[in-house]
């Protein structure tokens, strides 16, 4: 029921393209834009995401396009009518979670990434090199939670340090407390360990092994 809700707020939002033709994906693209397709039995679907492109909210906007033809856009989340059923797209503080085709007995197919975008070169990445890619995924995994733990356990222990909470609960006294310097290379690199993960729209932190 809360899917079937979130799906109706989303179809709500989702506003006429204005015809105008899919534009080229540049090299210089990958950090501002994305874009997935999926060829379905009588035409050709793509979706152009723009990252913070709404000036309002801040969100992605996503625009829909028929044949390279624009049909509809949307803000972030987005959940487009398509022929045989919907197309989803998700995001998450560090990328895209969801970017798929649904049809109407819930059958799900992930659309695929534009090879020159940063998830399509990540997909090829994994079809050309599978077992490195794998490790790569098990250590992107690890990373992000052995990063957020530490980042979690000093944020206790500076909330236990407040006389009110410590009156309360009792101190938090780790055994090695970190410099902000340190604490600030572990946020970056536990960061990009998850924009590693989110560029391969799995939804999980270790992929499964082949």
């Amino acid at each position: 029921m809360l899917t079937t809700f979130r799906r109706q707020r989303q179809l709500a939002r989702v506003r006429p393209g204005d015809g105008s033709r899919l534009p080229e994906f540049r090299l210089w693209h990958v950090f501002t834009r994305t874009r997935f397709g999926l060829d379905l039995e009588d035409h050709r679907l793509d979706v152009d995401i723009r990252y913070g492109a709404d000036p309002n909210t801040g969100h992605g906007v996503a625009r829909l396009y028929r044949d390279g033809v624009q049909v509809a856009r949307s803000r972030l989340p987005a959940t487009f009518a398509v022929s045989g059923g919907v197309v989803e797209i998700a995001e998450n503080e560090h990328g895209l979670k969801r970017v798929a085709h649904v049809g109407p007995d819930g059958t799900t197919r992930t659309l695929t990434p534009h090879p020159r975008t940063l998830e399509g070169r990540r997909a090829g990445f994994d079809r050309r090199f599978p077992t490195t890619s794998h490790a790569l995924g098990i250590v992107a995994g690890l990373l992000v939670l052995a990063c957020g733990a530490i980042e979690l356990l000093h944020a206790a222990q500076a909330v236990t340090r407040r006389p009110e909470v410590a009156e309360r609960v009792g101190t938090l006294v780790l055994p090695y407390t970190l410099s902000a310097g340190w604490l600030t290379v572990i946020g970056v690199v536990g960061a990009l360990a998850a924009v590693e993960r989110a560029l391969t729209l799995r939804g999980r932190l270790v992929d499964r092994r082949r």
